[in-house]
């Protein structure tokens, strides 16, 4: 299976807020299953991959095809450039909440690629 389906399923899941019990419920696998599979221990079925991106909202292709947590961080790149764009219609409050949120979640993906 393609090399990044077992980082961007745990980064997935977890976006989502999905623990891996859920998941496995939802496609109708074992947790341990799930844990292998983020592991890289195991390689799913392409039928099983298929439930999982159809379970996550996200094109198979995409699931397979790149390092979404890479994607992800670019993407925070960009949404600080919209927002500084924009300051003049944000008020100081939705201002410091946007900086907040942008820098917690840099952190969080941050720390996610250190430890691969």
């Amino acid at each position: 299976m393609a090399e990044f389906f077992s980082k961007n399923l745990k980064f997935l899941r977890e976006e989502k807020g999905l623990s891996q019990n859920k998941l496995a419920e939802k496609i109708g696998v074992n947790q341990t299953t799930i844990a292998r599979w983020e592991d890289d221990n195991r390689v799913p079925t392409i039928d099983n991959a298929i439930d999982v991106a159809s379970a996550l909202n996200i094109p198979l292709e995409i699931l397979l095809g790149k390092d979404l947590t890479k994607e992800k961080k670019s993407y925070f790149d960009e949404l600080e450039v919209l927002f500084s764009k924009n300051k003049e219609i944000l008020t100081d409050d939705d201002k410091d909440y946007i900086k907040f949120i942008i820098e917690k979640r840099k952190k969080e993906i941050d720390k996610e690629l250190d430890r691969e």
